[in-house]
């Protein structure tokens, strides 16, 4: 059965951070390219950041300025998003996507962050 599943929102004051992981299980989690997405309340998802397979290749949308840096780590069959200098835009649904061609698309639950003092 495979699974997907995000962790380590909540709320948190502006300027703090907070470290999201993605647990993953039922599939080769190490063949897939992986990706966190965002979704606030009445607006698209958008995608935040993308890593490779290997977690040699990453990206990041440029409005994050930096702030936010993701990982991975195979043998534990887990990605991480840390987030520096959360702001209240910062706020929304987040979600981990793993995928593999056009074929394997799988998606989490999603996390909950709300950035407000």
């Amino acid at each position: 059965q495979v699974q997907l599943v995000e962790s380590g929102g909540g709320l948190v004051q502006p300027g703090g951070s907070l470290r999201l992981t993605c647990s993953a299980s039922g599939f080769s989690f190490g063949t897939f390219g992986l990706s966190w997405h965002r979704q606030a309340p009445g607006k698209e998802r958008e995608r935040v950041a993308v890593i490779g397979p290997t977690g040699s290749d990453t990206y990041y949308t440029n409005s994050l300025n930096g702030r936010f840096t993701v990982w991975r780590d195979n043998d534990k069959n887990a990605a991480y998003l840390q987030m520096n200098s959360l702001q209240p835009n910062d706020t929304a649904v987040y979600y981990c996507n793993a995928r593999l061609g056009s074929r394997y698309n799988y998606w989490g639950q999603g996390t909950q962050v709300t950035v407000s003092s």
